[in-house]
């Protein structure tokens, strides 16, 4: 993988965390955290794509499909979980 297609999937994912926060709403913490979860979700997308060996929506050696899926799944995952609240005793 080249440096060009390492910032492009930087710039994606980070264009995702970005968006989802925009329509979820909440702080820069949670802004932070969908960044960070976005980054995660979509480079594990794209590395679990290419051990299943299933690509879809390719750009280059970049999975983009597999990729997105992977960070909706950590985002909308990551955001149900930031919801709980602990209740202390």
């Amino acid at each position: 993988m080249n440096l060009p297609i390492l910032l492009f999937g930087i710039v994606l994912s980070t264009l995702y965390g970005a968006i989802f926060h925009f329509l979820k709403g909440g702080s820069v913490y949670r802004l932070f955290l969908f960044i960070v979860l976005s980054w995660v979700g979509f480079w594990v997308g794209h590395i679990v794509g290419g051990l299943l060996k299933f690509s879809f929506g390719a750009v280059g050696v970049l999975n983009t499909g597999m990729a997105t899926f992977g960070s909706a799944i950590f985002l909308f995952v990551g955001q149900w979980l930031s919801l709980i609240d602990v209740q202390r005793k």
